[in-house]
């Protein structure tokens, strides 16, 4: 019996909810409740990671600071590493990733060291310079929490879902003050179903952490901008040019991401990963200190047109006053900052890619907008914090594909919606061509190759869901290759109910299938008893279900086909079961009721 059953404070709170609370008034309790701690895990965040920038910026070491963006970051991911390795004890997944993950194959359910591991692990990677964001790592938090939560008070899957969408739109919502863009991007994001019973909690959830926002840091935003410059119709084509540009960009952040990681999956040892991906780290920090952290600074001296500032402090100071230079180094932000966050996250930091994508966006915007303004004779140059805006949106869109909450959230952001035109008109673009070469996000391609990816679709988020262990059926009586007629009557068809028998090797290899309609004409003549062998009357299984690799839709797929009833199972080609199509279908339809009630 669970501590929370025995006492009796929390079973009298449960029989009055009861009594006194609808499940749907609960829930909106509940989506309240954990949008404001999805605001606090984010106010904690940002405050952590602000004192410990201000730390590394103090006095002391002013006057050297640049010398030294060598050496924080190596710095912050060893004690990362250390945290996680002796005080954590488990790996601390990636922000949103991690929680997708959660909801496709552990039903929703998350650890509770998971409420406070990115509260430790993200301000010390970022503060001490590295190179990712801490939106992922606030989501993930709060996810948490709301998974936590959801547990104590027995939530079946489909309500913890829809708690997690809360958590991560409450966190969205905290950071950056847009509750419209928090909702969509836990819509979009998450796959949760947009209906009324579900929209009023994320409403919930999204205004209450906004609230707690405001509580602690009043009306001060991650980007204060106001719009200066309004949309111009004769601008059109160059933001479709800007969406062509931001969907090429995407497909670049993408593939050198994974690319990446991969290269450093060859790496066994975290002590080399963290001394290989610190050092080029470091090196690029040096080079190019924009890089250095989370980079909103950066984007708000560009909205500003500010260079010295934004640019500035490194190598190439003395020469901001030339217009190639600073082609060169916005051009080199947005190729080196996705190599800087894939360094940050293989060498054992703990962030997420949500401010990378704004900051390569932004450049990538601002730089497009310059060099047109200075190739084009234009009676009217282009807004350059127009199109900084926008190229957020249409990297976020290509990157995250997430077009709704880039466009709503870039409109949020500047008060009001004067450039909704270009932001849909850039973001469509970028969408449409990162899906057709990428089908899947950053967020999301490891969990589609391996066929554990939650969708808006109603059939595949099921099929996603179920779990192949549960519908494995064992009660069938497995054959040797060798043995004779009369060893398969006696051993076989005597001992078993069913009318198929997988044959295996000594060694429990997997071999193949025998009918019993396959030996039904000649199992009562006992002169073949000894002359007939299994290996003349065996056949090969029409499909073969492999358990690490095949995913409830795949196998769906194999019955589809072959038009089986039974097919087997292996791992490592050793037989463990069979899976019946009836049994599947039923599995399918108690998963469907359960993720819609």
């Amino acid at each position: 019996m669970s501590a929370k059953s025995r006492n009796p404070l929390f079973k009298r709170f449960l029989i009055w909810r009861t009594k006194n609370l609808s499940l749907q008034q609960f829930i909106m309790i509940l989506a309240a409740i954990i949008g404001f701690t999805s605001g606090l895990a984010a106010v904690v965040i940002k405050n952590l990671t602000h004192f410990i920038q201000r730390l590394l910026e103090g006095e002391l070491i002013a006057n050297y600071h640049h010398a030294f963006y060598f050496i924080f970051p190596i710095v912050g991911l060893a004690i990362t590493i250390l945290i996680i390795r002796y005080g954590l004890r488990n790996p601390v997944g990636h922000g949103i990733p991690s929680t997708l993950y959660a909801i496709s194959k552990k039903k929703g359910l998350m650890k509770p060291f998971q409420m406070y591991a990115s509260l430790l692990t993200a301000p010390i990677t970022v503060g001490f310079g590295g190179s990712v964001g801490l939106e992922g790592p606030t989501v993930a938090t709060g996810a948490s929490i709301g998974s936590n939560i959801s547990r104590v008070f027995n939530m079946n899957q489909a309500t913890r879902t829809l708690l997690i969408g809360c958590a991560a739109a409450g966190a969205m919502s905290s950071i950056f003050k847009a509750p419209i863009a928090a909702i969509v991007f836990a819509i979009e994001v998450f796959s949760l179903d947009l209906t009324l019973a579900s929209l009023l909690p994320l409403l919930m959830a999204s205004v209450s952490a906004i609230l707690t926002s405001y509580f602690f840091f009043g009306s001060d935003i991650i980007l204060p901008f106001n719009l200066k410059d309004s949309f111009e119709i004769a601008d059109v084509p160059y933001y479709i040019l800007l969406g062509v540009l931001a969907g090429l960009c995407s497909i670049y952040f993408t593939k050198t991401y994974f690319w990446i990681n991969k290269q450093f999956k060859k790496v066994s040892s975290p002590f080399h990963r963290l001394l290989i991906g610190g050092s080029i780290l470091g090196v690029l920090l040096f080079l190019i200190p924009p890089l250095y952290g989370e980079g909103y600074n950066v984007i708000n001296n560009l909205l500003q047109e500010d260079y010295l500032e934004a640019l500035g402090s490194s190598l190439f100071n003395d020469y901001l006053d030339n217009f190639w230079v600073i082609i060169a180094l916005l051009a080199g932000l947005v190729i080196f900052k996705i190599v800087a966050t894939s360094l940050t996250f293989n060498a054992g930091g703990v962030g997420g890619i949500f401010a990378p994508v704004l900051f390569m966006g932004s450049t990538m915007g601002h730089c497009f907008a310059l060099f047109m303004n200075h190739i084009n004779f234009l009676k009217s140059p282009l807004s350059v914090s127009n199109f900084t805006l926008v190229g957020m949106a249409g990297l976020m869109a290509g990157v995250l594909q997430a077009p709704l909450t880039a466009i709503f959230l870039i409109a949020e952001l500047t008060h009001g919606y004067e450039l909704f035109v270009p932001l849909m008109i850039t973001a469509a673009i970028s969408f449409m061509i990162t899906t057709r070469f990428l089908p899947h996000s950053v967020y999301t391609m490891e969990l589609a190759r391996r066929g554990e990816l939650i969708t808006h679709n109603k059939d595949q988020a099921v099929l996603t869901l179920m779990n192949l262990q549960q519908i494995i059926e064992k009660n069938f009586v497995p054959l040797r290759t060798g043995m004779t007629l009369g060893e398969i009557v006696r051993e076989g068809v005597v001992k078993s109910s069913r009318n198929i028998f997988p044959v295996v090797d000594v060694d429990n290899n997997f071999i193949g299938i025998l009918l019993l309609d396959d030996i039904r004409p000649i199992m009562f003549d006992k002169k073949l008893y000894d002359s007939v062998k299994i290996d003349e009357l065996m056949q090969a299984a029409p499909e073969i279900i492999d358990e690490e690799k095949d995913s409830p839709r795949t196998i769906m797929q194999k019955f589809q086909e072959t038009d089986a009833w039974n097919l087997p199972v292996v791992r490592k080609n050793k037989y463990l079961g069979f899976v019946s199509k009836s049994k599947m279908l039923t599995a399918y339809r108690r998963k469907l009721i359960e993720v819609t009630v």
